[in-house]
């Protein structure tokens, strides 16, 4: 599927393109032309489950998912792991109720606009969690530690999809019925001491509100 390069973020008012995914919590495929026309989505575009933050971001809209399908919204979590290798962690980690699809060659960050910021930024950023990291750490060690502490075991296709990324950013975005988008967030990857931010359900729920029916 030829999938169209937006040189930027989607904003707000932008119209979303029809994306084609492997459903993870499924067989078969997901569309985003699915959705048109029939109920409002949250997509979120998230690295391999490689990633700690990632995986936090999913179990974060497996929580939303039913305050929003109280409004009528939908909500899809696209990873950029390997459909196979997904639903095996997804088994021993079940998100009820959530859909999720995967997209290993980033056709939906592609889509949305989402870049990679390049390695030498994600080699030059520390992140400080307190009370989780011990220091500040780097992000491929940071990785490896949180890996390690939460017991998730990298698998080839994990080590595929952690080198392939280089800095891919991630993003969610609200999408009304007829395909616009009409709330977003989408991550910031800068050198220095920082944490990788979440964005604010308060905002979103209320943005929910509005374009629900």
């Amino acid at each position: 599927m030829s999938t169209p390069y937006v040189d930027h973020p989607l904003q707000p008012g932008d119209p979303v393109p029809n994306v084609v995914f492997d459903a993870i919590s499924r067989e078969g495929k997901i569309a985003l032309d699915d959705f048109r026309g029939r109920s409002p989505l949250l997509i979120g575009l998230f690295r391999g489950l490689h990633c700690p933050f990632c995986r936090r971001h999913v179990a974060a809209m497996a929580y939303l998912n039913p305050m929003l399908r109280e409004k009528g919204v939908q909500s899809l979590a696209v990873v950029n792991t390997p459909v196979e290798r997904a639903r095996l962690y997804f088994r021993y980690h079940p998100i009820p109720d959530l859909l999720a699809a995967s997209d290993p060659v980033r056709a939906s960050h592609q889509a949305f606009g989402l870049r990679e910021v390049g390695i030498d930024t994600v080699m030059a950023i520390r992140i400080d969690l307190p009370g989780e990291l011990p220091e500040p750490m780097s992000v491929v060690a940071m990785g490896e530690f949180l890996n390690k502490k939460e017991g998730y075991q990298m698998t080839e296709a994990d080590e595929r999809m952690m080198t392939a990324d280089h800095g891919q950013l991630v993003g969610q975005f609200l999408i009304d019925r007829q395909g616009i988008v009409r709330w977003s967030f989408t991550e910031v990857l800068e050198a220095g001491l920082q944490t990788f931010k979440a964005p604010n359900s308060q905002e979103l729920m209320s943005v929910a509100s509005q374009v629900a029916p």
